[in-house]
């Protein structure tokens, strides 16, 4: 990036901004309830260079969407927060290589926040953005949205996705069980791993994989991770194409994730700063919100006919928490990213003021169960004994 900054190109630098037309200081649009606005329609060949937004709620209620050269469909479909790397309708300062956050309310839900996104967006003939406001009351919304014209389109060009996906809960088969114990460590290999870890992006064409984020609502009062992330390229194989070795490894972490963002990964939304009762052991694990992010700058993982990229949640999938995710990726030609759930479907699972989760059955959004195997029943037994013979 640096090294381009003293050429000269024949490019001209353009903007679409929230500005008041008026000369006064309204410098926002109030976005109805149920309905889209469009925030740019830019024509190519150019590519945005620079989002920023500002606004007070909506974080999991609006979508971002962007749609590349008339196409059907979105490449880029994901609530606000979640896009920015703030899930949980929760805001929090925070600086990366592709996106920033900056509040005077952090790990807050629902407050003002600024956010920035520096990720380069071509196109070759036309981009609309488009904000989709789902809730039931109106949106105040600043923005900017910034583009640079291109002289031409060359074919090895791609096109920036982005798609959200969650399970709440994830459907795994011993959630009751701790991990690091001897009755979690089943074997997930092969076909059982495929079918059954959490998928992050799941897509056909050829691109390559940017990064993700991550993130766990964590019901258990104990640590999340030990989850393998395992990534398929162009298919079905054993061992998959990139395995990894636990959840907060594949984050850039170790030993649980810390209160650290970083250039290329880190945590976004620390844990350790959402929970009732600080003293507990973070070691051990607590019992609150994470939103951690890795981005592939230097090794995006290339695929020349589709890719799948997952993580196990839990060793072997046992754990049954709120999983979301924000997949980022770029693709030869624009493609459809994943549809997103109905709105009650991606809202926050909210504690009382003892730390209790809620139950709110319209805000389930559950996660396929998990098949286990003969030797993950026979742990989940065992486990089930030790707890009944254990003195009481």
């Amino acid at each position: 990036m640096l090294t381009d900054l003293a050429l000269l190109r024949a490019r001209k630098t353009g903007r679409f901004s929230s500005w008041d037309t008026s000369g006064r200081n309204a410098d926002h649009w109030q976005i109805p309830a149920q309905s889209v606005r469009v925030l740019a329609d830019i024509p190519g060949p150019a590519q945005i260079t620079h989002l920023w937004m500002t606004q007070c709620d909506h974080y999991r209620e609006s979508l971002l969407k962007i749609t590349y050269d008339n196409a059907p469909f979105a490449s880029v479909l994901v609530p606000l927060g979640d896009f920015f790397c703030l899930g949980h309708s929760m805001v929090n300062s925070f600086e990366s290589a592709l996106f920033s956050a900056s509040t005077n309310f952090p790990y807050q839900f629902n407050k003002p926040c600024a956010l920035n996104s520096y990720v380069p967006m071509p196109f070759a003939k036309r981009a609309v953005v488009e904000l989709v406001n789902d809730s039931n009351s109106q949106q105040l919304q600043y923005f900017y949205v910034d583009y640079e014209t291109l002289e031409d389109f060359p074919a090895d060009t791609a096109y920036f996705h982005a798609e959200f996906r969650r399970a709440n809960p994830f459907g795994g088969w011993g959630s009751e069980i701790r991990p690091n114990t001897p009755e979690a460590d089943a074997a997930n290999l092969e076909r059982q791993a495929w079918a059954n870890n959490y998928v992050i992006l799941e897509t056909k064409g050829r691109g390559h994989y940017l990064g993700c984020n991550l993130s766990v609502t964590n019901f258990s009062n104990d640590w999340w991770g030990e989850g393998d992330d395992m990534i398929w390229v162009d298919g079905y194989k054993w061992p998959p194409d990139l395995h990894g070795t636990g959840s907060e490894d594949y984050l850039g972490h170790a030993g649980g994730m810390q209160d650290a963002a970083s250039l290329r990964n880190g945590s976004s939304i620390f844990e350790g700063r959402t929970i009732p009762t600080p003293e507990i052991n973070l070691w051990r694990g607590s019992s609150g919100y994470q939103t951690g992010y890795v981005f592939h700058l230097e090794n995006p993982v290339h695929f020349e006919r589709e890719i799948k990229v997952t993580i196990e949640h839990g060793h072997a999938n046992h754990l049954a928490n709120e999983m979301s995710s924000v997949a980022y990726w770029y693709a030869d030609c624009p493609s459809s990213a994943a549809g997103v759930p109905p709105v009650e479907q991606r809202l926050v699972v909210r504690r009382d003021n003892t730390g209790r989760w809620l139950e709110d059955p319209t805000r389930r959004c559950p996660g396929k169960p998990v098949q286990p195997t003969d030797e993950m029943l026979a742990l989940k037994a065992r486990a089930r004994k030790s707890k009944d013979d254990a003195p009481s």
